[in-house]
């Protein structure tokens, strides 16, 4: 069942400017958004992007799947949007991953109108390669979920870190 939210024309903005690589220069790659977290807003009408709510490649950080996953709310619903960067046995790829997280610990209200709305986004994210669905913590904070989910066992590294 279709809950009638729509997409923010912001949240596909910033889908087409992942979705894109070409960047004119080394100050443009940095302002390039590495991952983008998305929520409803107050009236439940709109996806929107969240307010404070992204990583930018050119982000001076240890660890930024580490990062990604913590910007998750423990307790509510959110779709986000993950540039991955990975290593296979062959080439080193990236490629885009739209992660719907529905915490178990979410108020049912909350994780039924996400999951009526995710055909919404997923419609205006087309081309799309990886989906994730994560209902624990444990489900994406090893990074070996994601690289599987990427690549299965091919995968050797997701952001320069060993899987």
């Amino acid at each position: 069942m279709a809950s009638g939210v729509t997409v923010s024309d912001n949240v596909i903005k910033v889908f087409n400017e992942m979705k894109v690589r070409k960047c004119a220069s080394q100050e443009d790659i940095k302002k390039r958004k590495k991952a983008v977290v998305f929520c409803l807003s107050d009236d439940k009408k709109n996806i929107i992007i969240e307010e404070g709510k992204e990583i930018l490649v050119g982000d001076e950080m240890d660890d930024v799947y580490k990062c990604f996953i913590e910007m998750l709310p423990k307790d509510d619903c959110r779709y986000a949007l993950y540039d991955a960067t990975y290593e296979t046995k062959e080439t080193r790829k990236e490629d885009l991953v739209f992660l719907f997280w529905a915490p178990d610990c979410a108020p049912l209200k909350s994780k039924m109108i996400y999951a009526s709305s995710k055909d919404a986004i997923k419609k205006k994210f087309t081309g799309i390669k990886h989906e994730l669905q994560a209902n624990h913590l444990e489900d994406i904070q090893d990074r070996c979920n994601m690289a599987t989910k990427l690549g299965g066992t091919t995968v050797i590294s997701l952001e320069g870190k060993p899987v």
